[in-house]
């Protein structure tokens, strides 16, 4: 083989690792106030009588009709994906191959004690949540929830979308493996940007005049927001705001691997003594411990060397991998937010 078609080779390799599977089981959900099942078609006729795309101008940029739909568009390619359908043959397809997952939110609560499920009208259905332009390629994909005019401001939100986040940042066959999981919002909706940043999304850019706001005549701006793979951590997401991890849904149990993986290492690094051997690396790069483990966090020796802020153990990222290459300007969301806040004051 030549060198020229090797190198295509290794470049279709890369390729057909990145696809997307053909076919998709798209996994139930399960939260402690909502429960999540493959959506369908005839859903969306829940979501007319639970008023869904009221307001959907603050709320997304679109009008009603518009974003209607859009979201028929959504579960139809989500249920193209769950039946095997290419994107060519779906009759809804995407020119770049991506894809889409649908579910309909369900609630068996009863607010007002009246001894009945609120949501028994629409069958337990109060919304649906997406994960959408899913592209294997790049490992991304964008996260909506729409909820009834009646289930917003419940906590339903925050309930659903760490779960669904959890199951699109596993990795394969856990989960959809992405890297990275976007939003993008209205500059109008600070109460959606303030729900998303309490979930770890940081904003990451601004579309300028990107929608026009009908209640105010004139244009605004799009904020996009998003938080990768090596950020998230779907325990402290939860725990934030006083939920509990379901063991059961999927995805978990890798999340929990990696942060027993991850704790070990803290531990390690903390041990007595850790930090004169570090000190004592720093000052001969032939040192073993520098050749073993690059990415490991440093040690409050090291961190007092190079002037960085201290951190307690608790606080360094769960995530194991990704650390020698993160970006410096991405911090993980829970260092600044949530129980057990500490912020980085110490040595300033």
């Amino acid at each position: 083989m030549t060198e020229t078609n090797e190198t295509l080779s290794l470049a279709t390799d890369a390729q057909l690792t990145r696809d997307l599977p053909h076919s998709i089981v798209i996994p139930p959900i399960t939260g402690e106030m909502v429960h999540l099942r493959p959506a369908t078609v005839e859903d969306l006729l829940r979501l007319d009588e639970l008023d869904a795309f009221y307001g959907a101008s603050k709320i997304t940029g679109k009008d009603a009709a518009t974003e209607r739909a859009v979201v028929r568009t959504w579960v139809r390619r989500s249920q193209a994906w769950e039946a095997g359908q290419a994107p060519a043959e779906s009759g809804v397809g995407d020119p770049e191959s991506r894809r889409t997952i649908a579910w309909a939110v369900l609630t068996d609560a009863d607010h007002d004690d009246d001894g009945m499920i609120d949501a028994a009208p629409t069958d337990n259905v109060i919304g649906m949540i997406f994960l959408i332009d899913i592209d294997g390629w790049s490992r991304s994909a964008r996260i909506q929830i729409i909820l009834g005019k009646d289930y917003r401001g419940r906590g339903y939100s925050r309930d659903a979308m760490p779960r669904v986040m959890t199951y699109g940042f596993a990795p394969e066959p856990a989960g959809l493996g992405m890297h990275r999981i976007w939003v993008s919002v209205p500059e109008t909706n600070t109460r959606s940007i303030s729900v998303y940043q309490s979930l770890g999304f940081v904003p990451s850019g601004t579309s300028r005049d990107a929608l026009w706001d009908v209640e105010n005549n004139k244009y605004q701006d799009l904020i996009v927001m998003d938080t990768l793979v090596d950020e998230y951590d779907p325990i402290r997401s939860l725990d934030a705001f006083g939920m509990h991890l379901i063991e059961d849904n999927p995805g978990v149990k890798e999340a929990l691997s990696a942060r027993e993986h991850s704790m070990a290492i803290q531990q390690r690094v903390a041990e007595p003594g850790a930090g004169e051997q570090s000190t004592a690396a720093d000052e001969s790069e032939t040192s073993s411990e520098i050749a073993e483990a690059p990415a490991q966090p440093q040690s409050t020796s090291e961190q007092a060397t190079t002037g960085t802020h201290t951190r307690s153990t608790d606080e360094e990222s769960n995530w194991p991998y990704g650390q020698a290459d993160r970006k410096s300007s991405k911090e993980a969301w829970w260092r600044t937010l949530g129980r057990g806040r500490k912020r980085d004051t110490e040595g300033e």
